[in-house]
């Protein structure tokens, strides 16, 4: 079959015929529908990931087919369409046995330890998979592990309460455009920020409010007090995000566009204003389902900037660097 394989550190990507799949007793082999393109392969490929095997298939986002099942792969059959977590627990520690999946000491990450999924078919671990109802579209199902499910943990975790009001920074990327839809599907108000005017239209359709700019700070608490922050975007943002929130705000801190810059945190800010700064990164079975949900109900619609295929991989990445597109870009194998 044909893959996006890394075959070392810093060394790219290329795209090659390796051998089809073959589970072993706890997985199952799909056939690829969708995957999706992240900033986070980027960073892999800059070698920011030191427990990255090589070679391996790149890529982290998948829904896809079941097409063959091992022996000990209970509870799927030939045909059901499933999501994997970014990563395979091994189901059975404590983190595991509390929903905490995240947390597994023994967890292996997909494009990483195990071959990831920009192929035409992938290798999963049962205990990462995750089945997908009819009522949810491939492209709404391929953003849960690591965009719309991960941002309803990061929004759990912060404690979101209805009402509440949420500011997410790099509202038109493929993370901010589906955090603003999750942060409404759970009741909260929505300020948007985008630095581009041109985006500004889009991203009202789905926000309550917009603020075009880099320094969004003052705007933002002229509209009310801002209880939660989702920062997409990292050391250009996180300064303003703190400025935003209001007494008891929590900042949600996804985004990390250069993981060599170092943000100097004035801790008397924090401890004054009562702020808890959460970072965050994945979601768990119990969340993906729950995003699933929405997303099959419609509260979620995936907003894709474009679909590529393997042997238009460099397309995808031109696309996702693009400082003018809105949303996710995806492959279909």
């Amino acid at each position: 079959m044909k893959a996006v394989v890394v075959p070392g550190k810093q060394k790219g990507y290329r795209i090659e015929e390796v051998s089809d799949p073959i589970p072993g007793k706890d997985e199952v082999v799909i056939r690829v529908n969708r995957a999706a393109l992240c900033y986070r392969d980027l960073l892999q490929l800059q070698g920011f990931y030191p427990r990255m095997k090589y070679p391996v298939i790149l890529g982290h986002e998948v829904v896809g087919t079941i097409e063959q099942i091992g022996e000990n792969a209970k509870g799927f059959k030939e045909g059901d369409k499933v999501i994997s977590l970014l990563y395979a627990p091994d189901g059975t520690c404590h983190y595991c046995q509390m929903g905490e999946e995240a947390y597994c000491h023994s967890r292996v990450g997909y494009s990483e330890e195990l071959d990831g999924f920009f192929a035409e078919k992938a290798k999963v671990k049962v205990t990462s998979i995750v089945k997908v109802g009819t009522n949810v579209p491939d492209e709404g199902a391929v953003l849960v592990p690591c965009v719309t499910g991960m941002v309803y943990r990061s929004l759990r975790r912060a404690k979101l309460q209805k009402g509440e009001t949420v500011l997410v920074t790099g509202a038109s990327g493929g993370v901010g455009i589906h955090a603003i839809q999750v942060a409404k599907a759970l009741g909260a108000k929505v300020i948007g920020v985008t630095t581009s005017e041109e985006k500004a239209a889009f991203i009202r359709k789905f926000a309550d409010h917009v603020i075009v700019g880099s320094k969004f700070s003052e705007e933002a608490k002229k509209i009310g007090d801002v209880n939660v922050v989702i920062d997409t975007v990292g050391t250009p943002t996180i300064d303003e995000s703190l400025k935003s929130l209001w007494m008891g705000g929590r900042l949600v801190q996804i985004g990390n566009v250069d993981p060599t810059q170092i943000y100097q945190l004035r801790l008397g800010y924090v401890i004054l204003k009562d702020i808890a700064i959460i970072g965050h990164a994945s979601a768990t079975k119990r969340d993906a389902e729950e995003t699933l949900k929405l997303t099959g109900e419609g509260k979620i619609n995936p907003v894709i900037a474009a679909t590529v295929g393997l042997d238009e991989i460099d397309k995808g990445y031109e696309i996702l660097k693009d400082k003018h597109k809105i949303g996710k870009v995806l492959v279909k194998p």
